[in-house]
């Protein structure tokens, strides 16, 4: 179903899984700070099982990737000192995605996970004509969202110290004010990526679950 490609001319690697039917809307995804690893391929699979053609680009030059916190922190570090090499990296991985000649879809739809949802929000700000829908996963994000066209949906846990619920509801408030749909969900008892079933100490199935249906459901409802 999936699999490694480059993507031209940044030369970064990404997965790419494209449904049986061959053809699809088209999603882009963008992983965590551990980098490019099975949990965000998986993403890829699963979407392309319901019908979507999705592409995850490696966000770190290197491909690097970790399950430690603390190598995460590193690898963080090394990538906001490279922002503009990266935000040329992901649009790149858009503009090929949507060439694809399997992607039927005319706008295309972003869901990042904590570092990858700052870069979705800034994606739809940057190519607000291709993408038709953003989402979240406990990451916020700042930036003028008067010109984007995407509707935004996303989910985020109840305890996270790295999302604290004021960030969010100052999100919330802000797409809201630029015009666009907007439907943010709060799952009790969780903790940051509590989607991330490799996380023992934070992955809840039930809330997992739940977000992964309302992110189908959502993706469909705009792109299909």
């Amino acid at each position: 179903m999936g699999e490694w490609l480059q993507v031209e001319p940044t030369g970064n690697r990404a997965w790419l899984a494209t449904p049986e039917s061959e053809a699809g809307p088209g999603v882009l995804v963008l992983h965590a700070w551990w980098g490019l690893t099975p949990v965000f391929t998986d993403v890829c699979d699963r979407l392309a099982a319901e019908g979507f053609v999705a592409l995850a680009p490696g966000l770190y030059p290197d491909g690097a990737t970790t399950d430690s916190i603390a190598e995460a922190e590193k690898l963080v570090d090394a990538h906001d000192g490279t922002r503009e090499t990266v935000e040329g990296l992901i649009l790149a991985s858009e503009y090929h995605l949507r060439q694809l000649p399997a992607v039927t879809s005319d706008q295309i739809g972003v869901v990042g996970f904590s570092m990858g949802a700052w870069w979705a929000l800034r994606l739809s700000q940057l190519r607000p004509d291709h993408v038709g829908a953003a989402v979240t996963f406990y990451g916020t994000g700042g930036g003028d969202f008067s010109a984007a066209q995407a509707a935004y949906q996303g989910h985020f846990a109840e305890q996270d110290d790295f999302e604290p619920l004021e960030e969010v509801r100052t999100l919330e408030e802000s797409i809201r004010a630029a015009g666009r749909e907007v439907e943010f969900y709060t799952y009790p008892n969780t903790g940051h990526w509590f989607f991330e079933a490799n996380r023992p100490d934070a992955y809840n199935a039930e809330a997992a679950t739940l977000a992964w249906d309302r992110m189908i459901a959502f993706l469909r409802a705009q792109l299909v």
